[in-house]
């Protein structure tokens, strides 16, 4: 009888596991969407653009995001995530990087990030991964990205609804729409 009681416990585990992992991957992928919709309404000079002279541009987000993406989510379970080959400093210089650039690097972390993320096991989550020499478990790693890029990604939407002003779409709800919108919602279902 105990033994029983072991694998329904370890099975349920393993369920937790993976809905942790899937919720995890969704809301990082909700993140990258929300950033992709707020650049994609900018030009090469607004991803450039910021609302004071030392506040960060877009552009600079990026870099950030993208070097600390790369730098965590590469060799995830066995290497510490500040790579000794990152330069944090100079992800917030401006560099003038075009576009085309900016957009190759965006990608670039949030693919080495998700990519890593779906490999992982169930199993890996109480697994210690280590952060600048400071450990953490696999699950407090993820959460503590979650909450790193979400405010970023936040940044990159407030400083392009300044900078497009009047021209900004909107990526939730727009203003004075909500009752229509739950409305909507509840009968949908």
């Amino acid at each position: 009888m105990t033994e029983l009681v072991q694998q329904q416990s370890d099975a349920k585990d393993n369920q937790l596991a993976k809905q942790v992992l899937f919720l995890s991957i969704r809301d990082f992928q909700g993140l990258k969407s929300l950033g992709d919709r707020a650049i994609s309404q900018l030009s090469a000079d607004e991803l450039h653009w910021s609302p004071m002279p030392d506040s960060n541009s877009i552009a600079i987000i990026i870099n950030h995001l993208s070097g600390n993406m790369i730098s965590r989510w590469t060799d995830f379970l066995t290497t510490d995530g500040e790579k000794e080959n990152r330069n944090r400093d100079t992800e917030f210089e401006n560099d003038d990087a075009s576009q085309a650039e900016l957009l190759r690097r965006w990608e670039l972390g949030w693919h080495t990030l998700l990519s890593t993320l779906q490999d992982l096991q169930p199993e890996d989550l109480l697994a210690t991964v280590y952060i600048r020499g400071e450990a953490h478990s696999v699950l407090q790693a993820i959460h503590r990205q979650i909450a790193h890029y979400g405010y970023h990604v936040g940044q990159i939407v407030y400083i392009a609804k300044a900078c497009r002003s009047e021209h900004w779409e909107t990526l939730s709800i727009k203003k004075g729409e909500s009752a229509d919108f739950n409305a909507r919602m509840r009968t949908s279902t």
